[in-house]
């Protein structure tokens, strides 16, 4: 139980951590387009990036697969700046679901390789991996909708109050967030 435990609070953790600003960007950038009435569409779309940010951790703590750390590390702001540009260009179509669904989960493939040598560091000494990866996994999705519900709420108050127009106000976070996740990458280099 206590290993449940603790893996859950890293989940936790993990995403709330401002060390780790990348999951937050990616957040924002995934859910500046909803309000609050588009809840159960964005909770499937979090969970979606949760199950490819679990996969990910499973086929890196098992020796499966594990990608070079610097093209990850790159490819991570990567996916932040693509949600965004999306989101500019999609700004006046109705989004399609399943396109958002499967680019959720193939960007948190690439998110949780970047987590997975910590993860298989932690883990390297236990008999089994399955509970700690699920503890893990429920703390970062519970963080995450916490997070998302967070931005829906100021989505929400921003746009019913017309303090600022939908599209601009996505304009305007995207463009902050690029300039963000450029920053990411300008410390790589």
């Amino acid at each position: 139980m206590y290993d449940l435990i603790f893996y859950l609070e890293l989940g936790l953790f993990h995403v709330l951590d401002w060390n780790a600003i990348d999951h937050m960007l990616f957040l924002s950038a995934l859910t500046i387009v909803y309000s609050f009435k588009d809840f159960k569409n964005v909770f499937w779309i979090v969970t979606s990036f949760t199950v490819g940010h679990t996969l990910s951790l499973f086929l890196s703590a098992f020796d499966i697969l594990k990608p070079d750390s610097q093209i990850i590390e790159f490819l991570i702001p990567a996916t932040i700046i693509l949600t965004c540009v999306y989101n500019v260009m999609n700004l006046k179509v109705n989004s399609n679901v399943f396109f958002e669904y499967t680019f959720s989960i193939i960007f948190g493939l690439i998110h949780g390789f970047g987590f997975g040598n910590y993860f298989e560091m932690l883990t390297d000494s236990l008999d089994t991996k399955i509970i700690p990866l699920f503890g893990f996994a429920f703390g970062v999705e519970l963080s995450q909708l916490v997070v998302v519900l967070a931005i829906l709420i100021v989505n929400t108050i921003l746009i019913k109050l017309k303090i600022i127009n939908k599209i601009n106000y996505v304009k305007i976070c995207s463009a902050l967030i690029i300039l963000l996740s450029l920053n990411l990458i300008y410390q790589m280099i």
